[in-house]
């Protein structure tokens, strides 16, 4: 079997943990079936062929984009590098790939699409998602609802769809939850693998990020233990079902 590479740009081990171990229980993968690399603590590989893997699955990250450059932290910095230097073959390739959050940023920059803080941010805790009318025919979103709540928090957004992109998921404050490019290639700006437990080590580790004032930590947790997001995972397990070589 070819593994799913999966890339995590979370320089916090326990929030990279987590997030992983959500990704196998929410995708229905074993950790034999991924090649995980932390990027924070290691670079790719220089002979990585995207034909060995079944796809690739790229998690989130406190960095943001948009950012300039003499305003990002050195770490992040080298991961946003690492990850754009593999997109050009993703998508000259249509390798399957899933990109979470910080992904569809990375995805939509690298299509020349704007991102940025203007407009579309998030607070942290549940929103609702609406299919459009492609997505209903879009064999990653079998058996969703038409609407589902997802988890997001984020402080920049893909403000246009990129060109030659599918529009798949909006949601009210922001347009672009979800997007395809060419057959194969995702991305969401809502995080398909977390449910409330994951969101709230994440609202504990994130605190101090700029996300939301350190006081409302408490209610926000509270928020996402009263919300019902239990459908978002299954966009991951029908990507993992789908490519699985």
């Amino acid at each position: 079997m070819r593994p799913f590479l999966i890339l995590q740009l979370r320089p916090e081990a326990e929030a990279s943990d987590d997030e992983y171990a959500a990704f196998l229980a929410k995708g229905g993968l074993s950790a034999e079936e991924t090649h995980r690399i932390r990027l924070d603590c290691e670079n790719l590989p220089g002979d990585l062929d995207l034909a060995d893997y079944s796809g690739v699955i790229v998690g989130g990250g406190p960095g943001c984009v948009s950012d300039a450059p003499e305003d990002k932290d050195p770490t992040e910095a080298r991961i946003e590098a690492q990850i754009l230097g593999l997109m050009p073959a993703i998508t000259d390739s249509d390798t399957p790939f899933m990109g979470c959050c910080y992904g569809i940023g990375i995805l939509g920059h690298h299509l020349g699409a704007p991102v940025s803080k203007e407009k579309y941010g998030e607070p942290v805790g549940p929103v609702t998602c609406t299919m459009t009318e492609a997505a209903q025919a879009d064999p990653v979103m079998a058996g969703l609802p038409a609407q589902f709540d997802a988890f997001v928090g984020h402080k920049e957004a893909v403000q246009e769809l990129p060109h030659g992109a599918v529009h798949l998921l909006s949601s009210g404050p922001c347009p672009f939850q979800m997007i395809r490019y060419r057959d194969n290639i995702y991305a969401t700006q809502f995080h398909p693998e977390a449910d409330s437990a994951v969101f709230e080590t994440r609202i504990r580790l994130y605190r101090n990020k700029g996300y939301f004032h350190p006081d409302e930590a408490d209610d926000l947790i509270a928020t996402c233990r009263a919300a019902q997001v239990d459908q978002p995972e299954r966009i991951l397990r029908n990507f993992v079902a789908r490519y699985r070589r």
